[in-house]
Formats: C-alpha cells, structure tokens, sequence
C-alpha cells in the first residue's frame, strides 16, 4: 500500500516508508526475538493499564500483536483495535490472533496521527515502544486524546536515555568503529524521542492530557539464546551503521559487536541491561 493511499500525514512519510519496507519486514520476520527482548516489561505495561473485562482498547504502533492479542485477554466482553504502519508486522499480528482465538480484535494500518479512529471513544490507550516514533508528536497524541473518552487512560513504555540503556550504547559503540556519530535531534522519532520527561510532560498536556506520571521502571533484555544468534539479529537490526564503511572499519565494527555480545552470553542467552519509562496520564475533559 503505498503512502498516498495509506492516508500518511506529509510529515510522517518517511517513517511510513521505513516501517511498510524493509525495517518493518525485519521485525515480522523477527517477532519471537523482539517480544523476547522486551518481555521483562510486558505485564508491567498492561497491569498499569488495568484493561477493564469490557473495555474498548486501543494499542498504538502494535507491530505484531503481542500486546494486542494479550490486552484482548484482558477486556475478554470488550474490544482491542491495533494500528501499525507496517502490513508485514500486521500480517503477523492477524496470524497470532488467529492463532490464540482472539476474537475480539482488529487491525488497522494507518498513521495514528491522522485516522480517524469514528465515533466510538476508548476506554484506554497502550502501546509498548510504539509512540517514539512519530514525526509529530503533537498531531499524534492530540489524536490519541480525541479517540479516548474523557478520563480515558494513556499508558505508554518509553525508553529512557541512551546512558541508561547499555544495550544501545554497546551496539552503537561497537559499529562506530570509532567515529563519532552524530546525535539525532531530541524531538526526531526514534527510540530516544520520549526519554525526555520534561518534552513528554508538555507534548502530553498541550495535546489534552492531563500531568503524566513517570515510573521508572528497568529489566535486562535478550537478545538471542547464544552470542552467534544474536550476532546475526543484531547486525540485521544495525546494519545500516556499516554502510558508509571500509572492509577495514566494517571487519572491526563487526569484530567489536562480536566481543561485546560474548561478554554477554550467559547460559540462558545474551542479556543487556536497559531501563525505560511508563508513562500513564488521564485525557482531560477538554482536548484541543
């Protein structure tokens, strides 16, 4: 489906681009390893959601269903729509759903900046790592606001800064091969995007939200059962850092990103500390 006929708002075409190719086709085909690596943070996000047994649900950037599905179990006389830019993580998602008979479940791809979610409010809104993305926060979560009923829940898992996330800063280091990358723009979609608790808290009020709360929250990450196999998914994930390299600069990233992962290879798989942010807020009475 191309962008045009996605409804992509003009900001967010290159996202859209990113997550309905290649990028998206890597985590669909990579859905086990994903969920693996956030697993210590699941059931922290939906028992801070408390989905209601017949509640309307709304998960935002689902990918491929995992939390979509297990919300399902939660508001089993009620409704879960998950939305994803992606067809290949979608397509996934169907699948599990199928899969685990959940019926109370649909999918959508869209820009959540720009659907129309109809005239049916949402009890709650979730999404785990999916809101760091978009282009315009702003659009996005003042239409998030507009889709939820008023007092309607917002809970979202975040990454926090990169420091408190040594997962990140030992891949990137290692396939630096020492250069100096530059840093991206604090409000540029990405997964550092909402580490800001200060950014968050005025995105989310201007958009109708009411104060934010903020729980720090941490768990390692695995990223493969052995150094080998991670190796392979985390160089699939990366490899675009490796690009602009020699053969020489590229076998010493690589050679780097290898050692770092044995130092972290344990007998139950390669694991990473990380740290992240949940996030829960009210939509107010009023949103703009």
């Amino acid at each position: 489906m191309s962008t045009k006929t996605l409804g992509v708002h003009p900001s967010n075409v290159q996202q859209a681009r990113a997550w309905d190719g290649e990028e998206g086709g890597f985590w669909a085909a990579n859905a086990a390893q994903f969920d693996a690596a956030v697993a210590g943070y699941h059931t922290r996000l939906l028992d801070a959601a408390a989905i209601g047994h017949a509640e309307r649900v709304l998960d935002i950037g689902c990918g491929t269903g995992r939390t979509t599905v297990d919300a399902a179990r939660r508001a089993a006389d009620g409704f879960v729509l998950g939305v994803d830019l992606s067809s290949e993580m979608l397509a996934v998602a169907r699948r599990l759903a199928a899969q685990e008979g959940a019926a109370n479940v649909h999918f959508v791809q869209a820009d959540v900046q720009v659907h129309d979610f109809g005239a049916d409010p949402f009890d709650v809104a979730i999404s785990r790592t999916g809101t760091m993305f978009f282009a315009d926060a702003a659009a996005a979560f003042g239409n998030i606001a507009r889709a939820l009923r008023a007092g309607g829940r917002l809970v979202q898992l975040v990454w926090q800064a990169p420091s408190h996330n040594p997962w990140f800063t030992g891949f990137t280091t290692a396939l630096a091969a020492g250069r100096t990358l530059p840093a991206p723009p604090p409000d540029a979609p990405g997964p550092f995007s909402l580490a800001d608790p200060d950014r968050v808290r005025a995105v989310l009020t201007a958009a109708g939200f009411d104060e934010p709360a903020f729980e720090a929250v941490a768990a390692p990450m695995h990223f493969g059962h052995d150094a080998d196999r991670a190796f392979r998914f985390v160089t699939g994930l990366l490899g675009w850092m490796l690009t602009d390299l020699d053969e020489t600069a590229r076998s010493r990233a690589l050679a780097d990103l290898r050692t770092t992962l044995e130092a972290h290879e344990t007998r139950s798989g390669v694991w990473f500390d990380s740290a992240a942010w949940l996030i829960t807020t009210r939509r107010g009475d009023v949103t703009g």
